[in-house]
């Protein structure tokens, strides 16, 4: 098996012609001729993430968050994506991300938050092409219910110990929108399509100040798109069902946010 025949099978389900301008979705190190033998799935490309594929057997990790995010002018052992990228040229592990190729498709990171919260008419929040990709994903709560409900019910759906959000509405929240990761500049696209509610990550300060009858909740940036993680390995798994293909044992402590005092 081969880095491009494996990467080649997970565009078919999050192709990189839909990335975002900025983004640096794709192979990231390593070449699509290079020979694999085992896969390890995680979160972000760290030095832990490198030294548990060699650990496995794996020269190939796949992850969310692109290893090479902007430009680089120095590798140092001392940076943790320096430390990640020396390690990995060093052991021969091709390194592949899938960031907003699977933020775009209703079958990764948002579509997988409208699931988890049992949403009914689940559409794309930004339709994009044929309107079957874009960013974020709106659709109905099963039943109505007041802000500190759906606090309540958000808290247990996604197990989390801590939201961040908005003045809780006392009037019925139906229509939720969802984005995971940084969705605090699509705000204004959640009220122009009728959210009431509307659930993302890495909001700032200003922007819950909101306007009646609309509520947001930041439920953390890694929280909002972790099951993305299991999602590549069903992928992998279905096409591949033979081949080794692994995710982190890690990924409870994969978080670089810690919460005190809870």
């Amino acid at each position: 098996m081969t880095v491009g025949e494996i990467t080649a099978a997970l565009e078919v389900f999050a192709p990189l012609r839909i990335q975002e301008s900025w983004d640096n979705s794709g192979l990231i190190i390593g070449s699509p001729e290079d020979e694999v033998h085992g896969v390890m799935i995680g979160f972000d490309c760290t030095p832990e993430l490198i030294r548990e594929a060699v650990e496995k057997g794996c020269d190939l990790v796949i992850t969310h968050h692109p290893l090479i995010f902007k430009g680089i002018k120095r590798i140092d052992s001392k940076d943790p994506v320096g430390a990640a990228i020396m390690q990995a040229v060093r052991c021969g592990v091709a390194v592949y991300a899938a960031h907003t190729t699977a933020d775009k498709v209703i079958a990764g990171v948002s579509g997988a938050m409208a699931r988890r919260l049992g949403l009914k008419n689940i559409s794309i929040m930004v339709p994009e092409e044929d309107g079957t990709v874009g960013l974020g994903c709106i659709g109905e709560f099963e039943k109505p219910m007041t802000g500190n409900e759906a606090l309540s019910y958000v808290k247990e759906r996604f197990n989390l110990g801590v939201i961040r959000s908005s003045r809780p509405l006392e009037t019925p929240i139906s229509k939720v929108a969802v984005l995971g990761g940084s969705g605090g500049g699509e705000i204004p696209l959640a009220l122009s399509k009728g959210a009431q509610l509307y659930i993302t990550a890495d909001v700032s300060y200003h922007n819950f100040f909101t306007p009646r009858g609309f509520m947001v909740m930041d439920i953390g940036h890694f929280e909002s798109e972790v099951e993305i993680v299991d999602i590549f390995l069903a992928e992998l798994r279905k096409k591949f069902p033979t081949f080794a293909s692994y995710k982190s044992a890690n990924m409870d402590r994969s978080n670089p946010v810690h919460y005190f005092g809870l």
